[in-house]
């Protein structure tokens, strides 16, 4: 698949290969130095795992034979349709030995965009990479649990979801809950104790996208 909102070029969009894993790896740590400080980022042998056990949900961007961005996802089918979790526990400790392949949820663990390559519609495509595999499998859902990334700014005025609320209503920019929202995503709820994360105080969102041509 290739896509060009660089100007006059190319960038592809692949499933993630062993050889990508090291790109991968640098990539995190441009993408999210808060997150490598608290040693919440993917290592090889995470990555290695989600290859092994779930190759179509693991998508990689490539521009002039570097990885701009990437996803990682795999299959779940959570207790109850709204049930609280955390990241480790949802993704089996980063490792996705939780995948469920008669799952009906697909979970979208983590979207990483290069810092140089924000806002050109990378993390667009790869949402539509996962929109795709949704269809394609006839699962009923995505799911995730979204970083409240600026909330540390604001948690001496408002509560996780009174925040969440303004962003909803456009009064505060998120830039992640936005650019979820903009993408057809609904929130649900406040995940608190999510993973550990400074700028987002450990809350997260629970985000669902429903897929329109499910079929029971």
């Amino acid at each position: 698949m290739q896509y060009s909102n660089i100007p006059g070029q190319n960038i592809v969009i692949k499933n993630v290969t062993f050889q990508d894993i090291p790109k991968i790896i640098e990539l995190q740590k441009e993408s999210f130095p808060s997150m490598l400080e608290e040693g919440s980022v993917w290592g090889k042998r995470h990555l290695q795992s989600h290859v092994e056990i779930f190759p179509e949900g693991q998508f990689c961007v490539e521009f002039e034979n570097k990885i701009i961005g990437s996803s990682s996802s795999l299959i779940v089918k959570l207790p109850s349709e709204y049930e609280v979790h955390t990241f480790s526990q949802v993704t089996g400790n980063s490792l996705f030995t939780t995948h469920d392949p008669k799952g009906d949820s697909l979970y979208g663990a983590d979207i990483s965009v290069h810092p140089d390559y924000r806002r050109l519609g990378i993390a667009t495509l790869l949402y539509k990479a996962r929109k795709d595999l949704v269809i394609k499998y006839n699962l009923r859902r995505i799911i995730a649990g979204g970083r409240l990334i600026n909330y540390c700014n604001y948690a001496e005025k408002f509560s996780p979801d009174e925040y969440v609320q303004n962003v909803i209503s456009g009064q505060i920019s998120d830039q992640v809950l936005t650019f979820q929202l903009k993408n057809d995503f609904k929130f649900i709820k406040i995940l608190p104790n999510y993973i550990k994360d400074s700028r987002s105080l450990n809350y997260a969102t629970f985000i669902e996208w429903i897929n329109p041509y499910y079929k029971k």
